[in-house]
């Protein structure tokens, strides 16, 4: 049995909600209620401190409870202070404080993202009992040091942690009862759905609705690649769109179905080998493979590509997509008689787009 706890939005929610309640004389026993929208359900969040700040601004502090999910971010505190003005009308101000990361390429806006922004708006406003100004501002006294820890930087995202996620459940993406929840959902669009597109973590599920994909045609597979593609072969789907990460989604380039760094990893290996096959120069090659990572390897391609006026960048992830296609196509073969057309769509850590797949192309055209 798993033991579901709550995604970081729903803990700062609820210290929001708290210091907004506490300024207003009508917070009570420590717990505030929250809407999770998502799902349609009801969480009760324990309040671990609270405190007026002045006449106007309160501080309240949860802790994270992910549940069962391996989290790195289990029992951090969550800080929130509120700030309410009377005004003649209503207005609500979110900003991100410190641990809070800063998005890159959004000139350092606070990576508070939809789903955040939506939970707190929605919580906020229903406790509300006056037309007021409320500025929220978050704090995660941990985060500047636990975001060392996580990919955040190759997403752009630095000095901190997200408050990322689609919904208010933290799902422990390890578990084999969470593949089982996974392969269940696409049993269950399997049903409504001959083409679904899957996506390894959040990053890709929220890309995947700004580029115009259909929110109930997503799938989210955590490192499970191997064990969904199949399930989809079951599932008699036509089609399957791979949407990633470029330096997740390359290791089916390299035959590598689970995508946990923990059983497997051989990401610049993969690199390196085919980039030696579309013949780059082998100094740049030598860089390749040395590399820190694969964002910092294909900043590598990118800066020879400048300086020589080549295409190699362009050549070797349309290589690696081409040949993710491929690779996942032939892997299902094996496993499952049903025949499913697979596309791959690989981003950056900007989110742009840096391959397709020649097969996500005749899809997404189709």
């Amino acid at each position: 049995m798993i033991n579901y706890g709550y995604t970081l939005p729903v803990f700062a929610t609820a210290s929001a909600v708290s210091a907004l309640q506490y300024l207003q004389n009508n917070y009570q026993q420590n717990q505030v209620i929250i809407d999770l929208i998502k799902p349609a359900k009801f969480a009760t969040i324990n309040i671990e401190q609270i405190a007026k700040i002045n006449y106007n601004q309160a501080l309240a502090i949860t802790r994270s409870a992910p549940g069962d999910n391996l989290d790195l971010t289990r029992d951090t505190p969550i800080w929130a202070i509120v700030t309410l003005t009377p005004n003649t009308e209503t207005k609500l101000i979110i900003e991100g404080g410190e641990g809070i990361g800063k998005i890159v390429n959004l000139e350092g806006k606070s990576a508070i993202y939809s789903y955040a922004q939506k939970l707190l708006e929605k919580n906020l406003l229903d406790n509300l009992n006056i037309t007021a100004i409320v500025e929220v501002k978050i704090i995660l006294p941990e985060g500047k040091k636990l975001a060392q820890r996580t990919s955040n930087s190759a997403f752009g995202v630095i000095d901190g942690l997200s408050l990322l996620g689609t919904t208010g459940i933290s799902q422990p993406l390890t578990s084999k009862e969470q593949l089982e929840l996974y392969q269940q959902e696409l049993i269950e669009k399997a049903k409504i759905f001959d083409n679904l597109v899957f996506s390894i973590g959040e990053n890709g599920l929220d890309l995947a609705v700004k580029l115009g994909f259909n929110s109930e045609q997503l799938i989210k597979t955590a490192n499970w690649l191997g064990s969904m593609l199949v399930s989809a072969s079951v599932a008699k789907l036509n089609s399957v769109i791979l949407l990633g990460y470029h330096g997740k989604l390359i290791k089916l380039a390299g035959n590598i179905f689970h995508t946990h760094h923990h059983l497997a990893d051989a990401r610049l290996e993969i690199l390196t080998a085919i980039s030696a096959n579309l013949e780059l120069p082998n100094n740049i090659i030598k860089q390749i493979f040395t590399a820190e990572t694969t964002e910092s390897a294909l900043q590598i391609l990118k800066s020879f590509d400048r300086e020589n006026n080549s295409h190699f960048t362009d050549q070797i992830y349309q290589f690696i997509a081409n040949r993710i296609e491929y690779n996942a196509q032939e892997y299902i073969k094996k496993h499952s008689e049903h025949f499913v057309k697979i596309g791959a769509i690989l981003f950056e850590r900007n989110r742009s787009i840096i391959a397709m797949g020649d097969n996500s192309k005749l899809m997404i055209n189709s």
